[in-house]
């Protein structure tokens, strides 16, 4: 699984973000006419149109969808593979045409200029009975002006894999961790310096320390939303976002990014921003190859390590902050398009991925935790199997989590931020300038 789900932001910063995100790849794989919608198949089953862009997900939906035609005869479902990079435009398009797919995936930073626009189904209003097997946090995310649009699928936490070999070497306990902003108490920047070793074996702070050729970083501090620099503004008490609008130009937000920053230009216990600001998967990259001691990052990695590292490895919680281990949590839904032709069809279909045994492939392959609370233990069991414990993950998700950014125009925002916030993690622009300045940015752009 490619580090791809892309659960955030469709813009330029989601490459730092996510995604969410498992692997986007591939084509339009079936479908229904040129438009995608549903529509009558040659042997008289009424055919629901199903669009997401992860084609590793789609292999287990197809499994799941055999099922719900054993039962459900008359219907026929189409699974529609549009790549990451085409479907937002695309879906932009066939919202516009009247031409969407029945179903379609959606994150939170897309689906509210739908629902504001009236292009969606009321999911809460003709699911009512369903709600209550879902992920909380997901059905959160998913309700916009008091209803419920989105029928939770997959979710992701974010957790630490650490390298046991290198972190039992420092002495470092990666359970224990805790970051300062102002040094108090602060366990995890010595953590990382132990655990950052440059080409002579000396360490950030020890004489003759050469930032210039590490060959082990602590630490992947980085312009990554979702993995990384969210999780510190929400574990010191600080917030992104109040309502729909950017508010971080704040102390409390300022100190978070600032530790982050910090820890790569100024204690160099992680990758450079030049390496690593366009190249989302550079630091897991480092880590499956043993060079980073410490991931930041989501269930949405775990295949790629699991495929690639060979050493042993974990998943610890998230470091402590002053407000305490505070991580993003966010999650994939299901919607239906308000226009669909058939929607008594796409109801049931709905319903059935709004279900256990509609979402039991997602869990039992190892895919993603699903948006069915009952079926998180197929998933825990995969990865139980394979040796690892992910625990950590649903802890983050069932303690205080940290909302990602929300709003009908939300990515036209992020858009405007990312080159301001690329200039911050360089290095090159003071953080306190750089945050009031994307936050203008970012609200100029949400207005237009």
């Amino acid at each position: 699984m490619r580090k791809a789900r892309r659960l955030l932001l469709a813009s330029a910063a989601a490459l730092a973000l996510a995604a969410s995100g498992c692997a986007v790849g591939g084509g339009d794989t079936s479908g229904s006419g040129e438009n995608g919608a549903g529509g009558d198949s040659k042997s008289g089953k009424t055919v629901v149109t199903f669009r997401l862009w992860d084609d590793q997900v789609a292999k287990a939906y197809e499994k799941s969808f055999q099922q719900f035609e054993k039962k459900n005869t008359d219907i026929d479902v189409k699974v529609q593979l549009v790549p990451w990079n085409d479907y937002w435009n695309k879906l932009t398009a066939d919202v516009a045409a009247g031409n969407a797919s029945d179903i379609f995936w959606t994150n939170t930073s897309n689906f509210g200029i739908y629902a504001d626009n009236a292009n969606l189904l009321d999911v809460g209003s003709v699911l009512k009975a369903e709600k209550k097997n879902w992920k909380p946090s997901v059905v959160d995310l998913y309700t916009r002006d008091g209803k419920l649009w989105g029928v939770p699928q997959l979710w992701d936490s974010i957790g630490l894999y650490y390298n046991k070999k290198l972190l039992k070497q420092a002495n470092v306990d990666p359970a224990s961790l805790r970051w300062s902003p102002n040094g108090k108490g602060d366990t995890f920047l010595p953590a990382a310096r132990k655990l950052t070793l440059d080409a002579a074996g000396k360490h950030p702070g020890q004489p003759g320390f050469d930032p210039d050729r590490i060959k082990q970083y602590g630490y992947n501090a980085s312009l990554d939303a979702q993995g990384v620099y969210w999780n510190f503004v929400g574990s010191n008490g600080a917030v992104w976002q109040k309502g729909d609008r950017f508010a971080t130009d704040n102390p409390k937000t300022r100190a978070s990014i600032q530790y982050v920053v910090d820890l790569i230009n100024k204690y160099h216990v992680a990758p450079s921003a030049a390496d690593t600001n366009d190249n989302g998967d550079k630091t897991r990259d480092l880590f499956v190859q043993g060079k980073l001691a410490m991931f930041e990052s989501g269930p949405y990695n775990l295949k790629t390590i699991e495929e690639n590292a060979d050493f042993d490895w974990g998943v610890a919680p998230l470091p402590e902050g002053p407000a305490g281990r505070v991580g993003v949590v966010h999650g994939v839904a299901a919607v239906a398009s308000a226009r669909t032709r058939h929607k008594d069809a796409a109801t049931k279909v709905l319903s059935w991925l709004g279900s256990a045994q509609g979402q039991r492939a997602i869990a039992a392959g190892g895919y993603a935790f699903p948006g069915v609370t009952a079926d998180e233990g197929a998933f825990v069991d995969y990865w139980k199997k394979q040796g690892v414990d992910i625990t950590a993950f649903q802890k983050a998700a069932s303690g205080k989590t940290f909302p990602a950014p929300v709003g009908p125009r939300v990515n036209a925002g992020a858009t405007a931020m990312d080159p301001i916030m690329k200039e911050i993690f360089l290095g090159r622009t003071p953080v306190g300038k750089g945050l009031a300045d994307a936050q203008r940015a970012g609200n100029e752009a949400i207005k237009e």
